[in-house]
């Protein structure tokens, strides 16, 4: 079980760079899903195999909740999302591995995926609407509420962060303390909650920031 949440558990030293756990588990994870990625794309033809008939409804899939929540076309955001929600997915139920810590236990991870997300609203809300557009829609619907809009950005970024931390967090916890006085079997279920959380908390991360984005560049 993991220690303080606010810990840094360095692993080792590259140079005068100090590597925590979360950062080679981060690593480690990215290498993998490059890895599979690579592997699954690799043969792709017209006439669809079986796994790549599931990859392309899983990518219909996607294409139809970016549609539904943020009510435009899937092509420019379905790399950023999609991205999003397996990574988060597979540090989530990383936990599962004995030994390893997820990245989203931690809080500078959760910080900065919840960055990326906010970064991404800006960047995509400029592309859409041009700086004087963007930048206008902090008077909406008036120049008093510029204040209160640009709290509502932070906010936004915090509430991201505090629920995936929360969330992951908690379920290492009790993962944790149930196998440190139960033994191997008995926390079994705690398990199947464990994954059933991570699936559920990648969910909702990644339509949280479709909603943000999508607000971003709505007309």
């Amino acid at each position: 079980m993991i220690g303080s949440p606010l810990d840094s558990h360095i692993l080792f030293q590259l140079g005068p760079v100090p590597i925590s756990t979360a950062v080679a588990v981060t690593w480690g994870l990215l290498l993998m899903l490059a890895a599979t990625s690579a592997w699954l794309t690799r043969r792709l033809a017209l006439r669809p195999t079986a796994l790549q008939s599931l990859l392309e409804l899983l990518i219909e899939t996607l294409d139809g909740q970016i549609r539904d929540t943020m009510q435009t076309g899937p092509e420019r955001y379905r790399t950023l999302v999609g991205t999003l929600f397996v990574f988060i997915l597979a540090a989530n139920w990383s936990s599962l591995i004995p030994g390893i810590e997820p990245p989203t236990a931690v809080l500078e991870t959760d910080t900065a995926l919840a960055l990326i997300v906010l970064l991404a609203s800006i960047g995509y809300g400029i592309v859409a609407k041009g700086w004087t557009g963007y930048l206008r829609t902090f008077a909406e619907p008036s120049w008093v509420m510029i204040p209160l809009n640009i709290v509502e950005q932070l906010t936004r970024t915090f509430s991201l962060i505090v629920r995936l931390f929360g969330n992951i967090m908690s379920g290492v916890f009790v993962v944790g303390i149930a196998l440190s006085l139960a033994g191997l079997l008995v926390p079994i279920p705690f398990m199947a909650l464990d994954l059933l959380t991570g699936a559920i908390q990648a969910y909702i991360f990644s339509v949280l920031a479709m909603v943000f984005i999508g607000a971003a560049v709505a007309s």
